[in-house]
């Protein structure tokens, strides 16, 4: 049975994409994002292709492709689309699969459908990523909370930023959760430097 892992983040814009290229790279995995809301700018799924360089095939369509930048509920109502939940199955992949959601845990997809409540019907174990800035501790340990309620697995944390051990070490404890590693800022960020971040910072053996 392939290996499936869900990467979600205690906020938005905290580079959980990255997280995503970073990992499809180095495990030479299918890639996946649902819902994608913003089309103006490059999609999540074209920044990953360009960032792990894998062939077409690693890559599945979005399920949905909502114009408005905006949470998933309100980009669909100005875009005049109905999400239907029901559709929001994960695809079947012959490799590790790595499925990215849509900003925070609670972002709502519908008005009465939480990203969490689908992440809970997949059952596939959660890689949170999690900033190493101020304010770090209280989301994280919130995000993990949600996890629990919920009855997700919870693979473990991914620390975005410069090294704030402290924290780092008292989400981890306090969470009662795998440190996967830490990945800083990269620059440039490319194919490259995210390979080698990736061989520095993690253990593949990890995610296997």
């Amino acid at each position: 049975m392939t290996r499936k892992f869900i990467v979600s983040g205690t906020d938005t814009g905290i580079g959980k994409t990255v997280v995503s290229a970073m990992l499809v790279q180095a495990l030479r995995a299918n890639y996946f994002k649902p819902v994608q809301a913003g089309l103006d700018e490059e999609t999540d799924t074209e920044f990953v292709k360009r960032l792990s360089q894998l062939p077409e095939d690693h890559y599945f369509a979005e399920l949905y492709r909502l114009e408005t930048p905006a949470s998933p509920h309100l980009a669909a109502r100005l875009d005049d689309v109905e999400i239907d939940t029901s559709k929001l199955i994960l695809p079947e992949s012959n490799r590790t699969l790595i499925v990215e959601g849509a900003g925070g845990l609670m972002v709502p997809l519908t008005e009465s459908t939480l990203l969490i409540d689908i992440i809970q019907n997949w059952q596939a174990p959660v890689i949170l990523c999690a900033r190493t800035e101020l304010g770090t501790i209280n989301h994280s340990l919130l995000s993990i909370n949600a996890l629990r309620q919920w009855n997700i697995p919870l693979h473990g944390v991914v620390f975005i930023g410069d090294s704030n051990l402290p924290s780092e070490s008292i989400i981890s404890k306090l969470g009662n959760v795998k440190h996967l590693g830490r990945l800083s800022f990269l620059n440039p960020l490319n194919s490259e430097t995210l390979s080698t971040a990736f061989a520095e910072n993690f253990h593949l053996s990890d995610f296997e």
